[in-house]
């Protein structure tokens, strides 16, 4: 849209039927277009300061405008994420309107066959013959949501041209737990209660969803992004009380009361009595001892949990990793030793939160390509 408003001669290729399929589908129908909060702060890299400047250049305000400017209708959900009032095949329509007064062409199922580069221009050929260009955008996303034909494209042509690549992983993910602590937590699949979670130094405050697998929910998304193999995540169930502190009080106010009852005033009654279980605090309150609530207070504040893995690119709604910044401009997303080469989007390591900021990362850099070509 970009380089055809600047008079370029752009030509779209796409294997899908469809343009914008992971638009339609994204914000359950909605599409959650962009974030007002964004900052360089809300994206994973290994260079963080490499999407500071394409962040800078296009802001969630400029996406907004156009948004305006078509008059569709949008709100704001919790935490700055924006959407359609109505549905997300709005802003295709609108992305393709704008590219179509741009005079782009977009030739849809149309698989790519193979990238070469000659004398200053590189050839594309593919299943409906071959194209010539000065340059060549690569805007294939990671390898998230395969059935939506997400594939490794973007990964083999910087293969191919010498960039290099931090290993891509599934981000935004649910986690998924082994046998023996599933067999402890099942039956609770969709209890949602809202939490904290950390992993390292980075925590997140969001919910959190039990599934017959492990853990979803926007707090769990969030810090698989951080999460590696083996490592162990926090959870607080109780964010704001200290559960010990609390059932202590209970004891001396209500001593009689069953300690299942108190905990469930603070969680769904079947997490709490489950809870009770898989510390073996169970009872009345008057019947026990400071060392066993605080127990149960620990279990609650701060359970710590080992997940054996996560749900994998099938339903990560992002991929971390990518195309090695380091190769690329911060200004301009061309490849440093490829000139007429660029990146965009998700297939960089560049990674944003969870609310928008995925969309905005594409809107931004593919802005600053677009100015660029």
């Amino acid at each position: 849209m970009t380089a055809g408003r600047r008079g370029r001669r752009v030509l779209v290729i796409d294997h899908a039927k469809k343009p914008g399929e992971k638009i339609r589908i994204s914000g359950g129908g909605r599409c959650n277009f962009t974030n007002i909060h964004t900052t360089p702060k809300n994206f994973l890299s290994d260079n963080p300061r490499f999407c500071i400047s394409a962040l800078a250049g296009f802001r969630p305000a400029d996406f907004i405008a156009m948004v305006d400017a078509y008059g569709i209708a949008w709100h704001e959900k919790t935490l700055g994420q924006l959407f359609c009032d109505g549905s997300s095949q709005q802003i295709i329509d609108m992305l393709l309107d704008e590219c179509e007064k741009g005079g782009v062409t977009i030739s849809l199922e149309t698989e790519v066959k193979s990238v070469l580069r000659g004398e200053g221009n590189f050839t594309v050929e593919t299943s409906k013959g071959r194209f010539e260009a000065a340059s060549l955008v690569v805007a294939t996303g990671g390898k998230s949501i395969p059935k939506m034909g997400a594939t490794g494209l973007g990964y083999d042509i910087a293969r191919q041209f010498g960039l290099g690549l931090v290993p891509p992983r599934p981000a935004l993910v649910p986690f998924t737990f082994g046998p023996e602590l599933r067999e402890k937590l099942e039956g609770l699949s969709g209890v949602s209660v809202d939490a904290e979670v950390a992993c390292g130094k980075t925590r997140f405050a969001e919910a959190l969803l039990f599934t017959h697998r492990g853990l979803s929910g926007p707090a769990i998304l969030q810090i698989s992004s951080y999460w590696k193999e083996g490592d162990e995540i926090v959870v607080n169930l109780g964010p704001g009380h200290d559960v010990f502190a609390e059932l202590r009080e209970a004891r001396a106010s209500q001593p009689k009361q069953e300690v299942e009852t108190a905990l469930s005033r603070l969680l769904p009654k079947s997490l709490a009595e489950r809870l009770c279980e898989m510390t073996e605090v169970t009872g009345r309150l008057a019947d026990l001892s400071d060392k066993r609530l605080r127990a149960l207070g620990e279990q609650v504040n701060s359970w710590r949990v080992k997940p054996q893995g996560t749900e994998g690119f099938r339903t990560a709604e992002v991929t971390a990793g990518g195309v090695d910044t380091k190769d690329l401009s911060s200004k301009t997303m061309e490849a440093r030793d490829i000139p007429g080469l660029y990146f965009i989007g998700e297939v960089l390591d560049v990674t944003g939160h969870l609310g928008g900021f995925n969309f905005q990362w594409a809107w931004a850099s593919g802005f600053a390509a677009g100015n660029a070509l």
